[in-house]
C-alpha cells in the first residue's frame, strides 16, 4: 500500500493562531493618586489652589471694607443732620471797620507801606463758639501786587458776640510795575483807590466742651479808599467768605 503525501500548501500544514494574537490590544487608563504624581505637577497643583484661596480672601476683605465704609458714611451723615437740626449753625459775618495808611510814597521807586486795619467779626450762633487759632495770614493787594502782610492774634469768640480785631500790616521795599504805579497815581488823584483784603485764618468750632478739628476760613474783602493816608475813608466795601472743612 502506497504512502499518502500531503502538499506543502495544504491548510492542514498552517499553524493555528493563538487566542492572544486574535484579540486587538486597546489603550489602558491608569489613575494615579495625587500623592504619586510627579513633584513638578504636584507643585503646580498646590500653587493653583493657594492662588485661588488668596483671591477669595481678598474679595471677602474688600467686601467687608466697603460695607464698613458705607456704614460709617451713613452714621456721619446722620450725625451731621442731627447737629444741624439741633444747633442751627450760622456762618460768621465779617466787615472792615477802619483803615489807616502810612508810608505810601508814589514818587519813589520803592516804598514801605503800613496799614492799620480793624475787622469786625459777628458770631450770631446761640450755642456755638469760635476759636481763632494761630497761623493766620492777612494781606492787602492792589490789582495783583501785594502791598503788605500781617497776622491776627489768637482769641476765642463766644456765641452771640461781636469782636473787632485789629492788625498791623507792613510791606518792605514794595516795587510796583510801571503800569500799576501809573494806575495807582491816577486812582489817588480821582480819590478812588480799589484794594483787596485777603484773610486766611484757621478756626475751631466749639460746642460746649467739644471742639472740632481746624477749619480754614477764607475771607476776601473788596474796598475802595478815597486816599492812602492816615485819614483814609472807606468809600465802598464788601466781603465774601469760604470755608475749607479739611
Amino acid at each position: 500500500m502506497a504512502d499518502r503525501v500531503h502538499p506543502r500548501n495544504s491548510p492542514l500544514s498552517q499553524p493555528k493562531p493563538s487566542p492572544s494574537a486574535a484579540q486587538p490590544v486597546g489603550p489602558y487608563v491608569v489613575k494615579v493618586p495625587k500623592q504619586l504624581l510627579p513633584s513638578e505637577s504636584y507643585r503646580r497643583y498646590s500653587h493653583y489652589n493657594r492662588r485661588e484661596t488668596r483671591r477669595c480672601s481678598c474679595c471677602s476683605f474688600l467686601c467687608w471694607l466697603i460695607s464698613i465704609l458705607f456704614v460709617l458714611t451713613v452714621l456721619l451723615g446722620a450725625a451731621a443732620g442731627v447737629f444741624y437740626l439741633f444747633f442751627r449753625p450760622e456762618a460768621p459775618v465779617y466787615a472792615i471797620e477802619h483803615i489807616a495808611v502810612k508810608g505810601v510814597n508814589l514818587t519813589s521807586v520803592a516804598f514801605s507801606p503800613e496799614f492799620d486795619v480793624s475787622v469786625r467779626a459777628y458770631n450770631g450762633n446761640d450755642k456755638i463758639g469760635i476759636c481763632y487759632e494761630e497761623g493766620s495770614s492777612f494781606a492787602i493787594l492792589y490789582n495783583d501786587a501785594r502791598l503788605c502782610d500781617g497776622t491776627l492774634p489768637s482769641f476765642y469768640q463766644p456765641s452771640n458776640n461781636v469782636t473787632v480785631f485789629e492788625a498791623m500790616l507792613t510791606g518792605h521795599d514794595v516795587k510796583l510795575a510801571a503800569w500799576d504805579q501809573r494806575a495807582l497815581v491816577k486812582n489817588v488823584a480821582t480819590r478812588s483807590v480799589p484794594l483787596m483784603l485777603e484773610l486766611r485764618v484757621p478756626v475751631k468750632i466749639k460746642v460746649g466742651y467739644v471742639s472740632t478739628w481746624k477749619i480754614t476760613v477764607r475771607v476776601n474783602c473788596d474796598m475802595t479808599l478815597d486816599q492812602l493816608t492816615e485819614q483814609a475813608r472807606i468809600v465802598k466795601r464788601g466781603c465774601s467768605y469760604r470755608v475749607d472743612p479739611w
